[in-house]
């Protein structure tokens, strides 16, 4: 068993390494396995979601199963929470171990970070780009995206399509962009605390990261009009960090009783599903962390490889989706029977153009 580092620029869809749980875990090979089962779960839901979401095969799939693909539509996006809150433990994890803000030039942390984020993703909407045009030649559908403009590749380019309100040339492209900024939030949080007194750094970092995520779950989160920008979603992301900092069996759980309370309230206050499940993914590492529970968890090799290349199918899947739809399409029609064994094909064929983007594409930018 390969034996892994942490890294500070390490995705919540990439590579997660183990935090500083317990010797018995870091003796098992520095991985913690429970994180690979989630990434490749989380994934594999998002992916479902995009293919009963997108395209003519997908209505056509309805008429057979309209429940399951219901809940796939409506239901299946929720995954998504379990990276924010996985981003957020490998935030704190990477820049505050222990809440102890390390060494750190802002600058150069979030560069690494664009570096890692957004050059794989740009090649997903260039492979995204010539998918469509493909597509687009085949079959005439609302949900294709139309060619794009420099301006649109411009605002993709530097993370900011939805910001400036240009349509997405691929799915999921808004989370890299919103992971960017929370990282970002979170970076910047930690270098402000490095400006306090040394005794007080703790308290400090501890302060802000708690105002900003009380601050997102009980005002900003309540707008969804301002789903576009990272502070709607930093209480979540919140919730994983302190998934971090608070599993070491040296820290009260009072701390944690404590958070869950604020969750509670904010929950009572206005119920989000997409809240409610990151609070519970949170509260499970909580306790799976400090029971020890994680340290005994199996590691399958197929969870291992879907949660290694997570990342990368989800960048790559969507234009896979695209032209699996349209070739179906064009040449058998969209039939139930024919949505159905082209979306299996599109699923299996997302997770092997995955692994061969996360091979050619993104381990070119996580060093």
């Amino acid at each position: 068993m390969t034996t892994y580092t942490p890294t500070a620029n390490s995705p919540a869809l990439g590579t997660v390494h183990l935090p500083q749980a317990s010797p018995r875990a870091r003796a098992a090979g520095g991985r913690l396995t429970v994180f690979d089962a989630l990434k490749a779960f989380a994934s594999q839901l998002i992916v479902l979601h995009h293919l009963v979401a997108y395209g003519p095969l997908s209505e056509a799939l309805r008429l057979r199963f309209p429940h399951l693909v219901d809940w796939l539509y409506y239901d299946g996006r929720l995954a998504v929470q379990v990276f924010f809150v996985i981003g957020g433990f490998l935030a704190a994890r990477a820049l505050a171990p222990s809440l102890q803000a390390r060494p750190l030039s802002l600058s150069s942390a979030l560069w690494k970070r664009y570096r890692r984020l957004a050059l794989p993703c740009t090649a997903a909407v260039l492979v995204s780009i010539v998918c469509a045009a493909i597509a687009r030649a085949l079959i005439a559908d609302p949900s294709l995206p139309a060619a794009p403009h420099f301006s649109q590749l411009l605002a993709h380019l530097l993370l900011m399509h939805d910001v400036v309100g240009v349509e997405a040339l691929s799915a999921g492209v808004w989370y890299v962009a919103i992971d960017f900024q929370l990282y970002a939030m979170m970076a910047a949080t930690v270098w402000l605390t490095r400006l306090a007194r040394p005794p007080r750094r703790t308290r400090v970092l501890a302060l802000l990261t708690s105002g900003l995520a009380l601050l997102s779950l009980f005002a900003i989160n309540r707008n969804p009009d301002l789903d576009f920008i990272a502070p709607y979603f930093f209480g979540v992301y919140a919730l994983g960090a302190a998934a971090c900092w608070l599993s070491r069996r040296d820290r009260s759980p009072l701390w944690g009783l404590a958070i869950a309370l604020a969750v509670l309230l904010a929950l009572q206050i206005e119920h989000r599903e997409r809240v409610a499940v990151a609070a519970c993914v949170a509260a499970s590492l909580w306790v799976g962390l400090r029971s020890g529970a994680f340290d005994r968890w199996p590691e399958l090799r197929p969870l291992a490889f879907l949660g290694r290349i997570s990342f990368s199918v989800f960048l790559i899947h969507y234009p896979v989706a695209m032209l699996v739809n349209a070739v179906v399409s064009h040449i058998w029609g969209a039939t139930p029977a024919t949505a159905i064994a082209g979306l299996l094909f599109a699923w299996a064929a997302s997770i092997v153009a995955g692994a061969v983007f996360h091979r050619q594409v993104e381990q070119r930018f996580s060093a």
